[in-house]
C-alpha cells in the first residue's frame, strides 16, 4: 500500500493523485478517469495522506493512516466498515474494534468518517493491499545479521 503521492484537497471531495508540482499548486489526477488538471494554493489546502496520522494513547501517541487502513483491511470480511452516514455511537464502536487506542478526545467523529470514506474510495478502485511479507523477512535478515555480528564480537574479545 503506498500512500505517497496520495493527496487530499480542500473543497474537492475524493481522493487525487499527485501528478507534478508548481510553485503556485499542484497539478492533480483524478483516480477515476486519469483527467489531470491545475489546483491553485491558493484556493485549495493539499493533504497527502502519507503525512496524516490518528492520535492514541500509546507511547508513540499517534497511529499512521497506513496503519489504520491496514487494520481495515484485515477486518473487512470480519467487521466491514459502517456508513459514514451511521450515528456516531456507531462509528466509534466500529473505529474502537478497529484501533483499539485511539484518543477519544481528540478523535472527532468527523474525522472517522472522512477516514471510512477514503478507505471505501481506495477499497472500491483497488488501489489498497495488504503489505508483502518481504517486510518481515527483511526484518529478520537484519536480526540475524545483528546476532552475527554480536558473535563475532564476542570471539574477538575472548
Amino acid at each position: 500500500m503506498n500512500l505517497e503521492k496520495l493527496v487530499a484537497v480542500s473543497g474537492r471531495t475524493g481522493i487525487f493523485k499527485m501528478a507534478a508540482n508548481r510553485p503556485n499548486g499542484l497539478i492533480i489526477q483524478d483516480l477515476d478517469n486519469g483527467k489531470k488538471f491545475f489546483a491553485p494554493s491558493r484556493k485549495h489546502q493539499f493533504t497527502p495522506l502519507e503525512s496524516i496520522s490518528i492520535y492514541t494513547y500509546t507511547e508513540d501517541s499517534t497511529a499512521e493512516l497506513k496503519e489504520v487502513f491496514i487494520n481495515m483491511l484485515t477486518q473487512i470480511d470480519t467487521n466491514p466498515p459502517v456508513s459514514p452516514k451511521s450515528n456516531s455511537t456507531e462509528i466509534k464502536n466500529y473505529f474502537s474494534e478497529i484501533l483499539p487506542d485511539f484518543d477519544r478526545e481528540k478523535v472527532l467523529v468527523s474525522d472517522i468518517k472522512k477516514l471510512i470514506k477514503w478507505f471505501n474510495f481506495l477499497h472500491e478502485r483497488n488501489l489498497l493491499s495488504l503489505p508483502v511479507e518481504t517486510e518481515k523477512v527483511d526484518e529478520q535478515v537484519v536480526q540475524e545479521e545483528d546476532v552475527k555480528n554480536e558473535t563475532e564480537d564476542a570471539e574477538l574479545t575472548e
